[in-house]
């Protein structure tokens, strides 16, 4: 009798909404990072960040990833995460929680995604919850970036050659300068637009 396969582990991002009174800003924005440092003491930790929606918003986003979900409930579990939460209850209201699988789980509108929603509606008991679906398949993946990266990488290529002397340049500084501009490019424009244009195809069941 065949072994049964391991199931394959995917990243996971979370990202959480939160309503923070506007007369501790200063201390929200101590309390944030806090969170963020806590978060990177943890194993399978991948990254992490925050923002506000705007100068006047009560609104701010928090964004942090791990290795799987095993390494995430590690961090959401633990009494680091406990105390950090607490610390903030007086001016933090967490409202909304995103989870993300895939390559879309840095950008908008993902398609892979549980919403815990915290509020009126949500039973004392805790936060309504979905299973997180598989993300696409890795060759998927693959193609969408490929589809996003080659196109932007061609309109790069040919506008940096009109830089004078940069045909001369030494092959890392050319590199360097390349990849600075596109990354922002590809991050916050190119994938997200890709990713929503093929949606269909990356949800298709496999």
């Amino acid at each position: 009798m065949d072994a049964m396969a391991e199931p394959v582990a995917h990243p996971v991002t979370v990202a959480i909404e939160r309503r923070i009174d506007p007369s501790r800003t200063a201390e929200a924005t101590s309390w944030m990072q806090a969170g963020t440092d806590l978060a990177a003491g943890f194993e399978g930790f991948l990254g992490s960040g925050w923002v506000r929606a705007g100068e006047s918003s009560d609104l701010w986003y928090m964004l942090y990833r791990f290795r799987d979900l095993p390494t995430l409930e590690g961090w959401e579990d633990s009494p680091q995460r406990a105390w950090w939460l607490d610390s903030g209850r007086a001016f933090a209201r967490e409202v909304k929680v995103e989870r993300r699988t895939g390559i879309e789980g840095w950008f908008d509108a993902p398609f892979a995604t549980t919403v815990e929603t915290r509020g009126p509606a949500a039973p004392a008991t805790g936060p309504i919850q979905q299973p997180i679906p598989p993300a696409p398949p890795r060759y998927k993946q693959a193609v969408t970036i490929w589809l996003g990266f080659f196109p932007t990488n061609l309109l790069a290529s040919w506008l940096l050659g009109y830089v004078p002397g940069f045909a001369e340049w030494p092959l890392i500084a050319r590199v360097l300068l390349s990849t600075v501009l596109l990354t922002p490019v590809m991050t916050y424009a190119v994938l997200p637009a890709v990713t929503r244009l093929l949606r269909p195809w990356l949800q298709r069941a496999r």
